[in-house]
């Protein structure tokens, strides 16, 4: 068998950080390797950040629609044709693929679309989706490997085919009952898109409130915009166990706080956190080891355990948005440019893409009372907002937390439109 080929850097995953490291590192003059297993320009032109607010945005067109005559419009039947929301994504995700297959053929870059797995410490087969297998090894190795919706260990769930927010953003059908596992950021964000085009929508939440790691005030806030548009919510429920099959009809038994329930629904959708893709691609032949969660070991710099490798993006732990991910892609290249940065005590906007869409940065206020900061807390209803009453979207607030000692805005929340950009 031939040696591997040489590479100066070779990426493992061509997701936010990776294609950026990639393009800086290749504009350089440096040569470099990338190797995808299957989304070109990574989940969130593919299957994440840009289809789910395409779909997103197109909920809130057809919300407009059905409530027409709140602007004096009067308009005759209407339909949804989901096959045609679903055409309006796959327009704008080919010309994303389009666009970053360009930049990927940029000089000194080569592309492998493929499996990628650690044969050696700096070494990695590519299994090409096209057939063959390629042997290649770097200098510099950049591991980019991005998570994937976790299947939670609950009885007949996996047998009942769950969607995730993979297969939830390729329906062609309108589900017509909705059940999300999750209260988190995606299945908040499906659960209203779909209650929109015209699902019932059950969310199904163990902890006490949703959006579990807001502050209370924000989640009931949520809460009252979700039971505005008739969105069942189950607060501190236990799944039991789950029968039937998702797309045909399901039965999610479950315990509360009011005795035991059963949901029957057409559809399931699990929405219970992201697995990180470490395993079974030898990263302990590579020497990087891993946290209790599975997750890259990383410092600060996102150097991990093996000399000359990096880990970015979700992989590494980061917050799971594409702009930390961008950010993370950031503190590599500049210390590879002997310009020290870190990502120690970085300030992480936050954002969720219901409606009205919640935005934080900085500290919650129950984490600021339990480190024992004095605060004030300044809050706006969006209905004090002259601009939100011309639109007539009034609800949500907005609330700034201020140290009480020395002025200084500790934190911002805003569970409001999005200003125009």
């Amino acid at each position: 068998m031939t040696g591997p080929e040489r590479f100066q850097n070779v990426v493992l995953g061509g997701g936010e950080a990776g294609k950026y490291i990639a393009w800086e590192l290749a504009r350089s003059g440096q040569r470099v390797a990338v190797v995808e297993k299957g989304l070109i320009g990574g989940s969130c032109p593919n299957i994440a950040c840009l289809p789910s607010k395409n779909m997103i945005h197109n909920a809130k067109v057809v919300e407009f629609v059905r409530h027409a005559a709140a602007f004096g419009l009067r308009i005759g039947p209407w339909t949804l044709d989901m096959a045609g929301v679903q055409q309006r994504k796959r327009e704008m995700v080919d010309g994303l693929i389009a666009i970053h297959k360009a930049r990927f053929a940029a000089n000194g870059l080569e592309f492998f679309l493929g499996e990628g797995r650690f044969v050696g410490s700096k070494t990695i087969e590519v299994r090409q989706t096209q057939g063959g297998t390629r042997r290649i090894e770097g200098e510099r190795i950049y591991l980019n490997l991005g998570t994937h919706a976790a299947i939670p260990d609950i009885r007949g769930l996996s047998g009942a085919a769950p969607l995730t927010h993979v297969e939830a953003l390729e329906l062609e059908r309108l589900p017509a009952h909705l059940v999300v596992l999750g209260g988190g950021y995606t299945g908040l964000e499906m659960a209203q898109a779909f209650r929109r085009f015209g699902s019932r929508v059950t969310v199904i939440e163990q902890a006490p409130q949703l959006a579990p790691r807001e502050d209370p005030d924000v989640a009931e806030a949520i809460s009252a915009i979700f039971a505005d548009d008739g969105i069942d919510v189950i607060l501190e429920a236990a799944i039991d166990a789950i029968d039937g099959r998702s797309g045909d009809q399901v039965r999610v038994r479950l315990r509360t706080l009011a005795g035991e329930r059963e949901i029957d629904g057409s559809d399931l959708l699990v929405a219970a956190g992201r697995t990180p893709n470490t395993h079974g691609i030898g990263l302990e032949s590579a020497g990087v080891a891993l946290d209790s969660r599975s997750y890259i070991k990383v410092n600060e710099r996102l150097e991990t355990t093996a000399p000359e490798v990096w880990a970015m993006g979700e992989c590494a732990g980061s917050p799971q948005f594409t702009h930390v991910a961008y950010d993370d892609f950031r503190v590599v290249r500049d210390n590879l440019s002997g310009r020290p940065r870190t990502t120690r005590d970085r300030l992480i906007p936050y954002c969720m893409f219901i409606d009205p869409e919640l935005g934080r940065v900085g500290l919650g206020e129950v984490e600021a009372k339990r480190r024992g900061i004095a605060l004030r807390v300044a809050r706006l209803p969006m209905s004090s907002v002259l601009r939100a009453r011309t639109t007539g979207e009034t609800r949500g607030f907005m609330k700034a937390l201020i140290d009480a000692r020395s002025d200084r805005i500790l934190a911002s929340r805003c569970s409001a439109p999005a200003p125009e950009r």
